[in-house]
Parts: structure tokens; C-alpha cells; sequence
């Protein structure tokens, strides 16, 4: 089965992800691709902390998670991915894997120089992740904004031409 749904969020796994977010999905495994966290023990093990009882974490770089998937590690799993960069997305689906929903949570605010849309209170898409979230829509994945559960879900075809 393996990526049943995947997120973006600057914060990657923090309190609102692992109380709401995780009960929602329901997955076997929450999985945090990311080479800055993946590579630095202390932030790893802060990031531990939030873990959801009753799930498996795994905090890993994004060829990790690449070379894994593609030796279908995760196969017999259900996986919620948590990511900062949707390039990551992208590459999983360029390397065969379904993601059937992209949720977009919380980014940061963009730096000056840096043009981006703002797609909702706490979240924003750079001009140049634009043709990254077109490509991963080709794909099949729906892509929705919603930042907790609670906040009305909006596709993100609302605010960016895909």
C-alpha cells in the first residue's frame, strides 16, 4: 500500500501534525524526509519526542527514502510523509510511487526577492514551485491546502493555475 497521503509543512512532525493530523490519516508509519533533520542527532531526537503513540517514525534523508521505497521496504506499511519541499514529492512519484493527496500545512514566509502567492493565512507557494506542484498534480495527486483538520480544505488549483 505504502504513501497513503503527505504533507508539507516548515515544522515538519510538531504537536498539531502528531495529535491531528496523524489520527486523521491513520498510517502504520510517519515518515520525515529531510537530509538537514535526517543528518543532526540533536534535532533528530527533539523530532523523536513528538512521535505519535501507536506509529512508527522514520527521520530520513530523501535518498534514504528514495532507495528504500524503491526497494519496496515500506511495501506492507501505510506511510504519511511529512516534507518541506515538494521537490521531494515530485521525486518519489518520478520514482514510481503513488501519492494519492498533498496536504499543504505551514511554510515560511518567503524572502524578499523571492515572489510567492499566498494560499492561505499560514501558507505560501513560490513562483518557482509552481511547475513542481503542476507536475506533481499530473501525476494524480490531489493537492489541497488545510492547515489543521478543523480549517476548511481547499484545492490548490484555487490560487495557482496547475
Amino acid at each position: 500500500m505504502s504513501i497513503i497521503a503527505a504533507r508539507i509543512d516548515n515544522r515538519l512532525l510538531h504537536g498539531i501534525v502528531a495529535t491531528q493530523w496523524v489520527p486523521r490519516v491513520k498510517p502504520q508509519r510517519v515518515m520525515v524526509i529531510d537530509d538537514e533533520y535526517a543528518g543532526d542527532p540533536t534535532k533528530k531526537a527533539g523530532m523523536r519526542m513528538a512521535k505519535p503513540a501507536g506509529v512508527a517514525l522514520s527521520i530520513i534523508s530523501e535518498q534514504t527514502a528514495r532507495n528504500h521505497f524503491r526497494e519496496g521496504k515500506y511495501d506492507d506499511h501505510t506511510v504519511f510523509v511529512i516534507v518541506r519541499d515538494p521537490r521531494i514529492i515530485l521525486q518519489l512519484e518520478e520514482d514510481g510511487q503513488k501519492v494519492p493527496r498533498l496536504t499543504i500545512g505551514g511554510t515560511v514566509s518567503p524572502q524578499e526577492g523571492h515572489p510567492a502567492i499566498q494560499v492561505s493565512r499560514r501558507a505560501y507557494v513560490l513562483d518557482t514551485d509552481v511547475p513542481v506542484y503542476s507536475s506533481i498534480a499530473a501525476h494524480g495527486t490531489s493537492i489541497n491546502i488545510q492547515y489543521v483538520p478543523a480549517d476548511k480544505d481547499e484545492p490548490l488549483s484555487k490560487y495557482v493555475n496547475l
